[in-house]
This record gives structure tokens, C-alpha cells and sequence, in this order.
């Protein structure tokens, strides 16, 4: 089958547009529910660096992203200094944001404290949908899907009070999309469900 084909196929949401890569992002993680303490903190982060780009350029560098920031282990990340920092803006594999890198790792470090007082973060995180994945029953379109929601605001709010950086409702509206507390699939998508 020829490149690109396969993004043809079924209908899906206009933002994946036809690139294989964002397909399969698409496809197979959007929107499905994460409760894996690694992975949620893998989104989390790139969330986070992914403030001000496109989702595409994240995907493209994850890979490197993943080597760079030891597989996106909390309690190793939580120990880099100005060593690994010095190491990650060398890095043309990942973005080389100052202020990104070291807000990655203080976000590790207050990872790790939630982890602690709630025994995972997956525990802390899912209590902002109700612990369920966070449905409009009669769909988004492209011109109803909002960027924010009350329930992202109230993630934000305590993340940042916690300590968390590069939190934003936004940021946190997506991480939640992308770890499947919310469900965003458009009506004409094949992913969408009614419930």
C-alpha cells in the first residue's frame, strides 16, 4: 500500500489532516484513557513543551524526547541538575527551551509529591472528570470544540498551586484530550461515541 494511503481510508478528525504519524497519534492514543503513572507524566510533559507549537513537532521529536528525558521516569528526571540541563539545550532532538527543560523538571519533582500523598497520580489527575472519561453526548464539531473547560481550569488552578509549571488551562484541556479524561472526537469521526 502506498505512503499516505492509509490516512485516507476512515474519517477522522481534521486536525491529524493525512500525515501517518498524527494518524496513528489519532488513531490509537487520542482520547483513549491513560491510567499509567509513566505515560500520564510522558503527556504532561510534552504538553508542556508542546505550549506554542504545533502537536505535529512533539510527535515528530517524541522519540528523541523519550531518550533525553530517561523514558520519562519521574524520579530520574526529578534528579537532573544544571549538568543535564547543559545536556538538553545541546540536544537539537528536543526543544531547546531553558525554561521548558527546567520546568520539566520541577514538574517531575511535584509529580513525585502528588504520587506520594495520593499514592499515584493517576489517583490525584482522574478526580477532575469524576474518574470517568468526559463525553458530549451530542459531539463537538471543529467550530464547538473549546480549548479550555471548567474542569481544566480547576486542574490548572491546582496544579500551579502545587508548583507545577507550563500548567495553563490550555495545556491542561489537552493533556486531558490526550490522556482520555476527555473524549474529543468530532461527530464525523470514526473514534466518536455517543457515551
Amino acid at each position: 500500500m502506498e505512503r499516505g494511503i492509509v490516512a485516507h481510508l476512515k474519517p477522522r478528525c481534521w486536525w491529524c489532516g493525512e500525515d501517518e504519524l498524527y494518524c496513528a497519534y489519532h488513531d490509537k492514543e487520542w482520547g483513549v484513557p491513560v491510567h499509567d503513572d509513566r505515560k500520564i507524566f510522558e503527556m504532561l510533559i510534552l504538553e508542556g513543551f508542546q505550549a506554542g507549537l504545533s502537536w505535529i513537532t512533539i510527535l515528530r521529536k517524541r522519540e528523541n524526547f523519550r531518550k533525553a528525558f530517561k523514558n520519562f521516569d519521574a524520579r530520574k528526571v526529578a534528579r537532573f541538575g544544571k549538568a543535564d540541563v547543559k545536556r538538553l539545550m545541546d540536544d537539537a532532538g528536543i526543544i531547546r527551551n531553558r525554561l521548558k527543560i527546567e520546568g520539566a523538571v520541577t514538574n517531575a519533582k511535584c509529580f513525585l509529591e502528588v504520587q506520594e500523598e495520593f499514592g499515584s497520580f493517576d489517583r490525584y489527575i482522574w478526580r477532575f472528570t469524576g474518574n470517568k472519561t468526559l463525553r458530549n453526548p451530542k459531539g463537538v464539531t471543529r467550530k464547538t470544540m473549546k480549548p479550555t473547560s471548567p474542569e481544566s481550569d480547576a486542574l490548572s488552578k491546582d496544579l500551579k498551586a502545587r508548583g507545577f509549571k507550563f500548567v495553563g488551562s490550555t495545556v491542561c484541556h489537552a493533556h486531558m484530550q490526550a490522556t482520555g479524561m476527555v473524549d474529543d472526537h468530532v461527530v464525523e469521526c470514526f473514534k466518536f461515541k455517543k457515551r
